[in-house]
């Protein structure tokens, strides 16, 4: 007579970070278990009272965002993401690990966020474009890899004119420049790094200066104020730096670009302009390699 075998187990059909309907098969003081389709009672899944955004019943099927609860047992939340696959939307930055972060898309645990899919290094705070997608082993997961999607969801820019300021979200830096999409507009605006004075960082909400209007119906852009608000910021910072030191600095429009660089963050040329600008008005005067601070506009 054949020995009896007992029948191969099931592997589980539901793992951590999936949405998956389930029946509520039983409850109990905690709340009412779900049925996890392995023919075995000891794998239901708990749905805990607190987890739940509406009564449930034995008989019910619900949609559930499942987890490992802190016993890495598996459980379910009807806090579900706000959000579909495929689906593009800016998300927090909730926590930032070895393998990767954790992004915030409203359901019970943050979701995953794997380095291979990072644009830039996010930190905890910060929000960033990312798409939900399903990964090889069938949990959800996001990538800040957004490009085809955005370009699908922007307009062409109509009714813009150069030296407009317009909102956006950085959503990639490149060798090339930067790229963001505009708030309300839905525009996709490029910004050469030659037009930044800092790295901004990806996700960042920034205030762009429309440059040019391109034939695709993109925009390039800066982050740079235009030259005579640009002048007179750089002035204000020449007065302040010449009365923080007695009213004169080594500094003059002779000084190397590369210092002028180092000390002040701006071009010659800018370095030029705003110091122009305060000779013309009688504000400073250069002597020997100096600048002075005119005797009249010092503080006294």
């Amino acid at each position: 007579m054949a020995e009896r075998q007992e029948p191969a187990p099931l592997h589980r059909k539901y793992g951590p970070s999936q949405v998956a309907e389930l029946t509520a098969v039983r409850e109990s003081e905690w709340g009412i278990f779900l049925d996890a389709e392995t023919g075995n009672t000891s794998d239901d899944i708990l749905l805990h009272t607190m987890q739940q955004t509406a009564p449930v019943k034995v008989g019910d099927r619900v949609r559930v965002f499942l987890y490992l609860d802190p016993k890495r047992r598996l459980t379910a939340s009807m806090r579900t993401p706000r959000m579909k696959e495929g689906q593009v939307a800016r998300l927090r930055v909730i926590n930032v690990t070895k393998e990767g972060a954790f992004l915030d898309v409203g359901a019970e645990r943050g979701i995953f966020l794997p380095y291979a899919g990072m644009r830039g290094r996010p930190q905890v705070g910060e929000v960033v474009w990312a798409k939900l997608y399903t990964d090889k082993s069938g949990r959800l997961a996001v990538t800040m890899e957004v490009e085809d999607e955005l370009r699908r969801a922007s307009r062409p820019a109509t009714g813009v004119h150069v030296g407009d300021r317009l909102r956006g979200s950085v959503y990639n830096i490149t060798e090339r420049g930067i790229f963001l999409f505009t708030d309300e507009e839905h525009y996709i605006a490029f910004v050469d790094h030659r037009e930044a004075p800092r790295r901004p960082r990806v996700g960042e909400s920034v205030v762009i200066r429309v440059t040019y209007l391109r034939e695709d119906g993109r925009l390039n852009a800066s982050l740079r104020p235009p030259k005579e608000e640009a002048r007179a910021l750089d002035a204000d910072r020449l007065l302040a730096l010449l009365e923080e030191h007695n009213g004169k600095m080594p500094y003059t429009d002779n000084t190397s670009p590369a210092v002028i660089k180092d000390r002040f963050q701006i071009s010659k040329a800018a370095f030029k302009r705003a110091l122009g600008y305060l000779m013309k008005e009688g504000r400073v005067y250069q002597q020997d390699g100096w600048t002075y601070l005119s005797q009249e506009n010092k503080m006294t």
